[in-house]
């Protein structure tokens, strides 16, 4: 089955099960004891330590390992904040960023802190101009901005942000920047002046359960929960040394393949950026095409008058593996934060992401699959009722629903007339605004759950 999600996890790596069998034999003692075996576990975790930090572009000493991705962000984001409580409590954080990130943010708010979040453009690109003029708003001592965070590259659509800019501001402000490079870190170092970042192994084809944290020196960082002697106190409890040396052998091994497979992986996906518009009827490509600003592996785009869990749904059947940040895919079923803050289309959504590897074969299957896959949950998506002062009743209706009906109702309308919708989906928010913008009619408005839309186009 072709495996599309690799923004979300990739298998082994093969140096990754190579060098975690070998230290599961060399390395499972303890490397703080003086003995022969606990010597040999720590020159296994010294060495790690010593590769990881040269991919990240770091000293060794500057850089730990955690349980996860996830634990690195919140530990960096609290260790930070703690550390630099007398600048001030203010967060700066994207529109964009994580969820880690984000939810690192709503605990900080929870304990009193402040969290600005900076928007992006429609591509999902934040401005480095943007966080400039937020940290020259807030330089009053004891109120000042403690830390800012911003992501290497969007995990759903791509989107490179500009990282060496805002860190060369943050750096001038001296206020500390964090990375999450997750999504990059594989494909190549993270430039700039940066003072944190933060990565996970799963993500490049290490084993999961092991992320790491890097702190360049000068940072102000107070470790935050009870001390431990593990990871200079910052990560506490036993190191899974195995995993560890695995993920750091990994990292090395996709960073000497890197070049050749980004330039591999960035054809097939131009091919999908390019072909699935011409496929598919009403799609919106969103994101930033590489090498404008996006990673070489992963494209999204959005089809209008699609659940977006049932589109998964027929392409799992059809032997695909994909993902997507759609409302509809979603336990809570409310819009990805992601696509709402560039103000794009949710529903209906696909993120595909090439796992190293990727046969041109797979690709050409899947794009010969998408146009009946989307024709067929498109067939099966029950109307709503209508009335004669083009009114659109979908209240208690999910979102694709609306926008179907409204798409429907517009084209037997003349020019100039309003069509409303009632709709009290969350993502009917998101999702009629960007519809608006896709196809060229007016968006006018909402009051409560009543959304305007005036025909413009003849089409």
């Amino acid at each position: 089955m072709p495996y599309f999600d690799a923004a979300s996890s990739l298998p082994l790596h093969p140096v990754a099960r190579q060098a975690l069998l070998a230290a599961l034999d060399e390395g499972w003692a303890d490397p703080g004891r003086p003995h022969r075996e606990g010597r040999r576990a720590r020159l296994l975790l010294d060495a790690a330590r010593e590769t990881a930090a040269e991919a990240v572009g770091c000293r060794p000493d500057e850089l730990i390992f955690t349980p996860s991705g996830t634990a690195a962000v919140h530990s960096g984001v609290a260790g930070t904040l703690a550390g630099r409580r007398r600048t001030g409590r203010l967060l700066l954080v994207s529109a964009v960023e994580h969820s880690s990130v984000l939810h690192a943010a709503e605990a900080h708010e929870r304990a009193g802190g402040t969290v600005r979040q900076l928007p992006v453009d429609r591509t999902g690109r934040a401005s480095a101009e943007e966080y400039a003029a937020a940290l020259a708003e807030f330089r009053t001592p004891g109120e000042g901005v403690a830390l800012a965070c911003l992501q290497s590259a969007n995990h759903e659509v791509g989107t490179v942000q500009p990282v060496a800019e805002t860190a060369a501001a943050c750096a001038e402000e001296g206020v500390p920047l964090l990375v999450d490079a997750a999504q990059s870190l594989p494909w190549g170092p993270v430039e700039g002046p940066w003072s944190l970042l933060a990565a996970s192994a799963h993500k490049w084809g290490g084993p999961a359960g092991v992320g790491l944290l890097a702190v360049r020196k000068g940072t102000r960082f107070a470790v935050r929960g009870p001390a431990d002697e593990r990871e200079s106190g910052q990560s506490p409890g036993f190191e899974n040394i195995p995993a560890i040396v695995a993920a750091a052998a990994s990292l090395r091994a996709v960073r000497a393949e890197a070049d050749a497979e980004a330039a591999r992986l960035r054809a097939l996906v131009d091919r999908i950026r390019a072909r699935v518009p011409a496929l598919v009827p009403d799609v919106e490509v969103v994101g930033t095409p590489d090498p404008l600003g996006g990673l070489p592996h992963l494209v999204t785009f959005s089809c209008l008058y699609v659940d977006g869990e049932a589109l998964l749904h027929a392409l799992d059947a059809e032997g695909f593996a994909v993902s997507s940040g759609s409302s509809c895919t979603s336990s809570t079923l409310t819009p990805s934060h992601v696509l709402r803050a560039m103000g794009v289309l949710s529903e209906g959504n696909v993120r595909v992401s090439l796992p190293p590897g990727t046969p041109e074969a797979d690709v050409e299957r899947f794009l010969d699959a998408l146009p009946g896959a989307v024709a067929g949950v498109r067939a099966h998506v029950e109307p709503v009722s209508v009335s004669e002062g083009h009114t659109i009743d979908a209240l208690g209706k999910l979102c694709p629903l609306p926008v179907i009906e409204l798409a429907k109702v517009i084209k037997s309308v003349p020019v100039g007339t309003v069509v409303t919708v009632l709709a009290d989906d969350e993502a009917a928010k998101l999702d009629i605004p960007a519809w608006c913008e896709m196809t060229g009619h007016a968006y006018e408005g909402a009051e409560g759950t009543a959304f305007r839309v005036r025909r413009v186009s003849p089409d």
